[in-house]
């Protein structure tokens, strides 16, 4: 349900919305109550139809207006409630959340951590979530510490009972957390968790207490901290961003967003942090700062990624809990305590709402502020998934008559008529060279070489009979394409645009990135007679689209440069690495446009001549909605890694951080 309040007034109502929410609150009332006599077709007989209110979505300024808690100060979590773990700082004059140790396993190792987390160990359980039922009475009985008022919405009798009355929204969260980490390592003035007031924190809470500012006759020294990047680290992270080319649709233009003169980001939005948080950041970041402070961001990073997905396994929620209150005690120990606001706090709490809730595709906010858009300009096209055509004007050109062969040989052997034919030819085979029937190898090679004619003499064989049984699809296969073949630069395969290689060259998206998982025929080596088949991982750019024409019906193709097994490595945080240079798979160049799933290449800072592969979204939606849709709600990155970076070994790398806290090689920061 998408509501509409029209509000007279120049400012927003605030904890009085509740005026405003009441002719709901009836309606809810009478839905509750239901609707009787509706018939049940599948049981034959009548029952009552009721209608319930889950949750509500909203901001969390807008949280706060309808569940009538607070939003800010000491007890700002309304989750946590009176035990949220909070931290007065004197010179930035905020609320930082820090304590998250509470969260972990009781005889983890970080608990007993004295100089990196505060001075202190910690040995406190994590608060436990009040229920609605406790709420209530909290509210009732005027103990409103952490409540501003009674909730309207406890006026439906069932509202006490629901463990989840308001859902934290992750869009926001990862918005505003992506900002934070942003803008605190690029120095962006406004979102920055940096400065002298934050060192000055640090030294009252006697920690780190080597990056305390130091102050001159005209400018004030800040050290480096393990979160400050030099400014040849910032130039890097911009010039990463600012030469990704992502797919059509996937994000706006990321050129745009960055400023090389200042080395910064601006005017990011919600779906574009979504995509930095997602995929892009972990890239940007992989040649700069330390180990542990780059593993914590991107293990932060990998997190939003598992809690995006649009199907979840309840099996890994606790280890995935687990991990995310690992990643923030390690934000904890390299960034400072005004990196800490309420938003990076309330991460913690996540997964728990996914326990509760489901997939967080059905309770962010994305399908509303795109609807919001959409209003304000309809389209008339409106692309359908299933939908396969040219998005370019073609070229028809003769081809040469073995890449035709090898285009033909391919869309063959992937169609279901021709699979009991591709068995006789191999058994005919067999027959033939009774020699060679347990050379694997050769005995493929000759029914690559030989099928194609033996299939059309084959099928004009079959023709010639009485009640032969030959389809007419198959019989225009067998009888092979025309040697003139369009050639497009873009085509559009089930609401996913392709371009050529030259056609991304020209323009700001990259739209020819391929990915097939195929089974394939792998060899030992070179003198391998027998090798075994598996399934294999194939990486590719499209070089040219080919519209087979077989007279009756076309089937579009792809020639793509795959890469060779030697130009393929996957590092140790699960990213996998290309080098787009080493071609291999000449044989067999050609795919079905239907088969392969869209990939695009980010060039990777760390390795020179090297890629990261990143996977487009798994969007199974039309992005441009109807009138009765809210529009895409599942944005689904494939995650690099099945689990998170390991951090055993970072106390072993830099110790307890008791001593040096200040970075190596990189400039000192002067404010004026």
């Amino acid at each position: 349900m998408m509501l509409t309040l029209l509000i007279s007034g120049p400012k927003q109502p605030g904890n009085d919305i509740d005026v405003y929410l009441e002719p709901l609150i009836d309606d809810l009332k009478s839905l509750w109550v239901g609707i009787r006599g509706v018939y049940d077709a599948h049981n034959g007989e009548y029952f009552t139809l009721r209608a319930a209110l889950m949750w509500t979505i909203n901001d969390f300024p807008a949280y706060g207006n309808l569940s009538g808690c607070v939003v800010k100060g000491y007890k700002a979590c309304p989750i946590c409630g009176d035990d949220t773990p909070s931290h007065r700082l004197k010179n930035g004059h905020k609320i930082c959340y820090i304590g998250h140790r509470k969260w972990l396993p009781i005889n983890h190792s970080y608990r007993r951590q004295r100089a990196a987390f505060y001075g202190k160990p910690e040995y406190g359980i994590p608060p436990e979530p009040l229920t609605g039922e406790e709420v209530l009475h909290m509210v009732e009985n005027g103990d409103r510490v952490c409540w501003k008022k009674k909730s309207i919405f406890f006026d439906l009798e069932y509202w006490k009972y629901l463990p989840v009355r308001h859902a934290l929204d992750v869009m926001h969260i990862e918005k505003n957390v992506c900002d934070s980490i942003i803008g605190t390592l690029l120095e962006i003035p406004g979102k920055n968790k940096d400065g002298i007031a934050a060192r000055l924190d640090l030294l009252n809470m006697g920690v780190k207490t080597d990056l305390q500012p130091e102050y001159g006759e005209r400018r004030t020294r800040l050290p480096p901290g393990p979160w400050n990047l030099s400014r040849a680290e910032k130039r890097e992270v911009c010039n990463s961003f600012y030469g990704m080319k992502v797919p059509e649709g996937y994000s706006s233009n990321i050129k745009n967003l960055v400023s090389l003169q200042d080395s910064r980001l601006l005017g990011l939005k919600s779906h574009d942090c979504h995509t930095l948080m997602q995929q892009l950041l972990p890239v940007a970041i992989r040649s700069v700062l330390e180990k542990p402070a780059r593993y914590a961001i991107t293990r932060l990073c990998f997190f939003f990624n598992a809690i995006c997905a649009k199907t979840v396994d309840v099996s890994k929620l606790d280890k995935l809990e687990e991990d995310v209150v690992v990643t923030l005690c390690l934000l904890e120990k390299y960034f400072p305590p005004s990196f800490f606001d309420i938003m990076v706090h309330r991460v913690v709490h996540l997964v728990r709402e996914v326990r509760l809730c489901g997939p967080v595709y059905f309770r962010w906010m994305y399908p509303f502020e795109r609807y919001m858009k959409v209003l304000k300009g309809w389209s008339a096209f409106k692309p359908k998934m299933g939908v396969s055509k040219p998005l370019s004007g073609c070229t028809v050109s003769v081809v040469d008559q073995d890449l035709l062969n090898q285009a033909h040989l391919y869309v063959l052997e992937n169609t279901e008529e021709v699979l009991p034919y591709i068995e006789q030819h191999m058994i005919h085979i067999k027959t033939a060279y009774p020699k060679f029937r347990k050379r694997t190898k050769w005995l493929q090679d000759k029914h690559n070489s030989t099928f194609i004619q033996w299939l059309r003499f084959k099928v004009q064989i079959e023709l010639e009979e009485d009640n032969h049984g030959v389809s007419e699809n198959l019989r225009w296969l067998a009888a092979g394409p025309n040697m003139a073949v369009p050639l497009y630069r873009s085509y559009l395969i089930k609401g996913i645009k392709f371009n050529i290689k030259a056609q991304d060259d020209v323009r700001t998206t990259q739209n020819s990135g391929v990915y097939l998982l195929a089974q394939t025929m792998q060899v030992a080596s070179a003198k391998d007679k027998n090798p075994i088949l598996s399934n294999m991982g194939f990486y590719g750019v499209i070089q040219e689209i080919w519209d087979l024409d077989y007279q009756k019906f076309t089937i579009p193709v792809f020639r793509c440069d795959w890469i060779d097994s030697s130009g393929l490595v996957v590092d140790e945080l699960g990213f996998t690495l290309v080098d787009l240079s080493k071609i291999g798979h000449r044989n067999d160049q050609f795919v079905l446009a239907s088969q392969v799933k869209q990939i695009f290449f980010v060039d990777d800072p760390m390795h020179r001549g090297w890629s990261v592969v990143l996977s487009m979204p798994n969007r199974e939606y039309n992005d441009v909605i109807g009138d009765e849709v809210l529009g895409d709600v599942i944005i689904e990155c494939e995650p690099f890694t099945r689990g998170m970076p390991n951090v055993d070994t970072f106390d072993e790398l830099v110790g307890e951080l008791g001593g040096q806290n200040i970075r190596d090689g990189c400039e000192d920061i002067w404010i004026e």
